[in-house]
């Protein structure tokens, strides 16, 4: 109905006054709504959530988070480690933590501190080496394609802010692809290089993509397209979305090209455009260049086509949280989550050259109640791998196997200069856990 709920959030106890952002909530349409809100300062009793539909409390409303709660700039970490996962929720295993650790029973720090630096950075140019010590967090580049280091130092900042972290030191590989193709029984064997891109016949540790890890971090800030403001900007209901198959994107690869061939073949089924011309240039008089379009006009498709790009395709999260159905090419590549989905469950697979994409279209298009549920067990999935806790949980249990497989101590090595906390100067700050208040003593 046009009636919207009306979200109040405000401190606890009338003496405590802080500044809290509270956009509108977001329709999923489904009957769910999300909110999200912003403090501009921390509160000590607690949070006081009233939700109201006209002038009415609604379900439990109002609703107590008993303190103290910390806005996000707020340098007040959980001293163990227990208590932070269990106030997070999070869940006791990741399948793909599991899985990449296999080949690392112990971690030889001082065979990485030898090798690393002359066979990896050479080439690749996109390594940074980090040391977390005492809940600090140093680091140096290797090359000079290090500039991405930005998303991994602010997501370790957060996470020092809220958890105490382990002493740990490791090589973070920021550039699109893989870099450890030795297996285990080859001889030196592989060595642990933590990347945001997985593939099939590498080694590596793989994080959350910088492209999630921004956007959850974006989500505490709050006004871009995050993994939680597609959830309210999904489109039209199923039964009024356009019924063919969309794919927007650079030329990264040469399948997107193909797709623009068999779009302008098939009109009917598929539209697909290049937005932008890089890598082969010499292909935009044949084939034309589109308008970029507004990310949440996608999902005024029925069907989205998830094909690669340098590596996997960092939009797939993206796809998968609209109510559209997507097609994803089949990829050695994957991302962290892709452990937890399953092709006719959570989305329907296309062979690598894609030369099955239209037969699954016009099989979505005959199978219209098959096709929407696939699209919406894709979605709840989605939305349950990638909330912002999850994401957090996911580094932290990475960083806390890693260390307790290190064979020696971290430390901190020379040229590595200390990631500061940024000074957040608007909003006062006083941990409960640093410095006991009078009530306390």
């Amino acid at each position: 109905g046009r009636t919207q709920f009306k979200v109040v959030i405000k401190a606890l106890s009338p003496k405590e006054v802080t500044r809290i952002y509270t956009p509108h909530p977001l329709d999923r349409n489904d009957g769910t709504f999300l909110m999200r809100y912003r403090m501009y300062g921390s509160v000590r009793k607690g949070l006081k959530i009233e939700i109201l539909y006209g002038d009415q409390h609604v379900a439990q409303s109002p609703y107590i988070l008993k303190g103290p709660v910390y806005h996000e700039y707020c340098d007040c970490p959980e001293e163990d480690p227990e208590i932070w996962q269990n106030v997070m929720s999070c869940p006791s295993q990741e399948p793909q933590i599991t899985k990449d650790f296999i080949s690392f029973p112990t971690i030889d720090l001082q065979r990485m501190l030898k090798e690393i630096p002359t066979e990896f950075s050479q080439t690749r140019s996109a390594i940074v080496h980090y040391t977390i010590l005492n809940n600090h967090i140093y680091r140096r580049s290797l090359g000079k394609y290090t500039d991405f280091k930005m998303f991994s130092d602010e997501m370790f900042l957060s996470l020092a802010r809220k958890v105490h972290l382990p002493d740990v030191e490791f090589y973070l590989n920021v550039g699109d692809w893989p870099v450890e193709y030795r297996k285990a029984n080859d001889t030196p064997g592989p060595i642990p290089v933590i990347s945001w891109c997985g593939s099939v016949d590498s080694r590596d540790i793989v994080l959350p993509t910088y492209d999630v890890t921004h956007s959850t971090l974006e989500t505490l800030r709050g006004v871009t397209n995050d993994l939680l403001s597609i959830q309210g900007n999904t489109g039209p209901f199923w039964e009024n979305k356009t019924d063919r198959a969309l794919f927007r994107g650079r030329d990264s690869r040469e399948e997107r090209l193909h797709l623009v061939k068999l779009s302008k073949e098939n009109p009917e089924l598929l539209d697909a455009g290049i937005t932008g011309y890089f890598f082969f240039r010499e292909k935009e008089k044949e084939l034309g260049k589109v308008q970029l379009m507004g990310f949440f006009d996608f999902f005024k498709y029925k069907y989205q086509v998830n094909v690669d790009g340098t590596v996997a395709a960092y939009r797939f999260p993206y796809l998968l949280l609209g109510d559209s159905l997507v097609l994803k090419q089949d990829s050695q590549y994957y991302e962290h989550f892709y452990i937890g989905l399953k092709p006719w469950k959570h989305y329907v697979p296309v062979k690598r050259n894609l030369e099955d994409l239209l037969e699954k279209i016009k099989w979505a298009k005959e199978n219209d109640e098959e096709a929407r549920k696939i699209a919406k067990e894709g979605q709840l999935m989605a939305r349950e791998l990638l909330q912002p806790h999850r994401l957090y949980c996911y580094y932290y249990k990475v960083l806390q196997k890693y260390a307790k497989r290190q064979a020696s101590k971290p430390e901190i090595r020379d040229g590595m200069e200390l990631v500061p906390q940024p000074d957040d100067r608007d909003s006062v700050c006083s941990c409960h856990r640093k410095k006991p208040l009078r009530e306390d003593l």
